[in-house]
């Protein structure tokens, strides 16, 4: 069922541009939404709240009766109905088809109940005859005035409590799905549980596909236009590759970022099933949510880039693009589409969702490199890394990090540990594949006890050394070389 809120933040993300975006979702991470979403539910219980209020002060207020409850129903509903068309207007999109129509009839039934409620219920009491003696009057008032505050601050309580648990239920808190010894293992391994993978997108709810109805529509500037429904997809040759996807608001060091095992139909044989058309430039993604991303065809083509529909062994979870998402490695994660319903070769360059909105096109992962420890790394409790370590001058600390470049992999990381004057090889873990994030250690022994700094930089398979300049993330991806204050002690 629509529900007003959800309509109003899908609104907002419509229109937000890019640049404040990546402010939001840089402060508050995946709970930017969220945070609209709540934000836009209390916006909701005031704009009800107030219509009662309105109704009396116009003078249009009826206690007691049907023509009251009326009044009420007519108010809501044409209120509700009204701001509903407005965001539909202004949204792109959604997280289920919902059109004017569909909207007036779910807004009915609520409409119905709130006036029968209020018309019912003696809001605005007819003031007491005046009080014989004018001392009283003030005390009167006072006492009015005292109860409705008391009634208010227990009301608010109460709608506190439950907007705490409500969003609980919304937003609960996951919880781990393997056993500890397991879990170890694969974070040991470099792979993010399904639990523990990063989300961020237009929706504040994941959309539910109906698998029934789905399907994959391949179309365009091909010579053999195609529909699959999931068990035909299912029935082509499938692989399984590792692959990194980070989301192009991450920081340098930030946790915005997860690796998986995914499995699925390679793009290019789709492809060459349709038959690519002459003069098709770009591949275009269009998902059930209304979102629209396209990739270059040469991407498109790239022997790495599938559609997924497994995801660590298990079904594509529904955060995370059920029944079929993209995986482009080298891309920023805003490439690699989720819910896809339809695929779309087009001539030109295509602008999706958010390069709309300012961000990136070409949206190659930048080359970065962090330390996990020592240091604040967002991404510290999901490896099971050294940890062990000493701030004691004379004993060893082991300094240890991820670096990632997408498809260009790593060729070598360096550490430094007097502000940059000189720079020293890290040792580097064999990564699990070249789409995925690269472990490396270095074995520090600080000469004395005193205050340093650490940095790294990554060099990535093609030569190029990570960007020294500091940038926000918006529009082309964060950059920088991230600094690490230690202090040393005396034995």
């Amino acid at each position: 069922m629509p529900y007003l809120p959800e309509l109003a933040s899908s609104a907002l993300f419509s229109l937000v541009p890019g640049s404040l975006e990546s402010k939001a979702v840089e402060n508050l991470g995946p709970l930017a939404k969220e945070t609209a979403f709540v934000a836009a539910s209390v916006l909701n219980a005031v704009v009800l709240g107030l219509i009662p209020v309105g109704l009396q002060r116009l003078g249009r207020l009826q206690r007691n009766n049907l023509r009251g409850a009326i009044v009420f129903v007519g108010s809501a509903y044409a209120i509700m109905l009204a701001l509903g068309a407005l965001f539909l207007s202004l949204t792109q999109v959604s997280t289920q088809p919902i059109n004017l129509g569909l909207l007036a009839l779910n807004l009915l039934f609520p409409s119905l109940v709130f006036g029968a409620i209020l018309g019912r219920a003696n809001l605005f009491p007819r003031p007491p005859a005046p009080p014989l003696f004018p001392m009283r009057r003030g005390k009167s008032r006072y006492n009015r005035k005292r109860r409705l505050f008391l009634k208010s601050a227990v009301g608010a309580t109460v709608g506190a409590v439950l907007l705490y648990y409500g969003i609980g239920l919304l937003f609960p808190k996951q919880s781990p799905l393997l056993p500890s010894q397991e879990a170890s293992q694969i974070l040991a391994a470099g792979v993010t549980p399904n639990n523990q993978f990063y989300r961020v997108d237009i929706n504040v709810i994941a959309p539910s596909v109906d698998l029934s109805a789905w399907k994959l529509k391949l179309h365009g500037l091909v010579s053999n236009p195609m529909t699959l429904d999931y068990n035909q997809l299912l029935a082509l040759p499938s692989v399984e590759e590792y692959a990194t996807l980070e989301c192009v608001s991450n920081e340098v060091g930030g946790d915005l970022m997860s690796t998986a095992l995914w499995k699925g139909v390679k793009l290019k044989d789709l492809l060459r099933m349709v038959g690519v058309g002459p003069g098709a430039d770009y591949v275009v993604f269009t998902c059930f949510d209304g979102y629209d991303v396209g990739i270059p065809l040469d991407k498109a083509m790239a022997d790495g880039t599938i559609l997924a529909f497994v995801m660590n062994g298990e079904t594509l979870p529904k955060d995370h693009g059920y029944p079929v998402r993209a995986i482009v490695p080298g891309l920023y994660g805003m490439m690699n589409a989720k819910w896809i319903t339809d695929i779309e070769l087009v001539s030109g360059v295509h602008q999706g969702f958010w390069q709309r909105r300012g961000w990136t096109n070409t949206a190659a992962y930048q080359t970065s490199s962090w330390t996990v420890t020592p240091g604040d790394s967002g991404l510290r409790d999901r490896f099971s890394l050294p940890l062990g370590l000493t701030d004691v001058a004379g004993n060893p600390i082991a300094v240890v990090g991820v670096a990632f470049a997408g498809d260009r992999g790593i060729q070598k990381v360096e550490v430094s540990t007097d502000r940059g004057n000189s720079w020293q090889p890290a040792s580097l873990h064999d990564p699990l594949s070249k789409y995925t994030w690269v472990f490396w250690k270095f074995d520090w022994n600080p000469p004395s006890s005193g205050n340093y700094q650490i940095m790294v930089r990554a060099t990535d398979g093609t030569g190029r050394v990570q960007v020294a300049t500091m940038a926000d993330p918006f529009p082309n991806g964060a950059t920088g070389l991230e600094v690490v204050d230690v202090k040393v002690l005396s034995t």
